[in-house]
């Protein structure tokens, strides 16, 4: 078993517990902000081997999650929407600038990386925002890591037909137990903010939910995965022992992030 990873698995938990339960959205909006440049950082080493992202743009990119919530909350929508053509502008003005030193591959991976980390990062804030954003986020990081653990487990005890070469490691076994254990732990959530919070969440319509965002998270670590094949790495970087680096840790919710978002809109 490895311990190095569920200790730090352990360790980071209580982490995020302390930052989330302190309910000030600056402060989380900061510490979004911090690990999305974590993150970019260990994306944009990575995709070094094969381009010359414009580090630049993804860096300033990040600060903006720090500033969201210092936008009325009416104009809210149009600075996001606007945001993604703006970055796209500044890319190509670089190219411009630079006589193609800075080629259309290089912008291409650092929109993507953009897109993927900071803009996906930034539906977590949005979530936390929420009425009832204190609970809602939970249910975000339940479906991200507590699929991850049950799918170590269950893989470890029982993995025997392999899922995909994108992920040699990962088993079919796993990948069920993972969306069954994130099921199980969303109906036990459930039954808590119920009970103890004067919440009347459907249990029928949060397992709905569940299903539906581990799977999305799955293919969000298989997305992840594939990128670190592309470019012959095992890890974005040794960070958090056991676990990689950050954009490990989190690759699963954010790419669930966006659609937690907009399903915890319909509720």
């Amino acid at each position: 078993m490895n311990w190095k990873r569920i200790s730090s698995a352990l360790l980071g938990f209580p982490i995020v517990l302390v930052i989330l339960l302190i309910r000030n959205k600056y402060i989380v909006d900061i510490c979004l902000a911090f690990i999305a440049y974590l993150s970019m950082n260990e994306y944009f080493n990575a995709v070094s081997k094969i381009s010359n992202p414009v580090r630049w743009v993804g860096y300033v990119s990040c600060v903006g999650i720090a500033l969201i919530h210092l936008v009325p909350m009416e104009y809210l929508r149009l600075v996001v929407t606007i945001l993604p053509p703006i970055v796209f502008l500044v890319l190509f003005a670089q190219v411009i600038a630079t006589d193609m030193k800075t080629s259309f591959k290089d912008i291409c991976y650092t929109f993507f990386g953009i897109i993927y980390i900071v803009f996906f990062m930034m539906f977590i804030a949005f979530i936390d925002g929420m009425p009832d954003g204190a609970i809602l986020v939970w249910y975000a990081i339940i479906a991200a890591w507590g699929t991850d653990i049950f799918a170590f487990f269950v893989g470890k005890a029982i993995g025997k037909h392999k899922f995909s070469k994108v992920s040699p490691k990962k088993s079919v076994e796993g990948c069920i137990g993972g969306t069954i254990g994130a099921i199980a732990l969303f109906l036990l959530y459930t039954f808590v903010v119920n009970t103890y919070f004067g919440m009347n969440y459907s249990y029928l319509v949060m397992s709905g939910i569940g299903l539906v965002l581990s799977l999305i998270g799955q293919i969000g670590d298989f997305a992840a995965s594939s990128i670190k094949r592309f470019v012959d790495i095992k890890d974005y970087s040794n960070l958090i022992p056991g676990h990689g680096g950050m954009l490990d840790r989190i690759d699963s919710l954010l790419f669930l992030a966006p659609f937690a978002y907009f399903l915890f809109t319909l509720l």
